[in-house]
């Protein structure tokens, strides 16, 4: 089997990503700015945003169009590689 076929993501295709952290200000804006370099600019209507019940937290899904495995990767590795981010999915 060849790598493209190891996936069950056929490409291109958009991808959602929940990303969470701490509540604080510039989250948000700071995860968009981590991925813009391997996705571009993401709408508003592609960028979903909830804070958990007591506010600490917040969830933010990303739905990015990405062309390849090797692209969806640099995402996921941008982000979680990231001192605010607590938990990528």
């Amino acid at each position: 089997m060849t790598q493209a076929q190891d996936s069950l993501i056929e490409y291109p295709c958009d991808f959602p990503i929940k990303v969470m952290g701490e509540r604080r200000d510039g989250f948000a804006q700071a995860m968009l700015q981590a991925i813009e370099p391997h996705v571009g600019p993401l709408s508003a209507d592609r960028v979903e945003m909830r804070l958990s019940k007591q506010a600490r937290y917040l969830s933010l899904t990303l739905t990015v169009h990405v062309d390849s495995r090797e692209q969806l990767d640099c995402v996921y590795r941008c982000l979680t590689g990231h001192p605010w981010v607590k938990l990528v999915l």
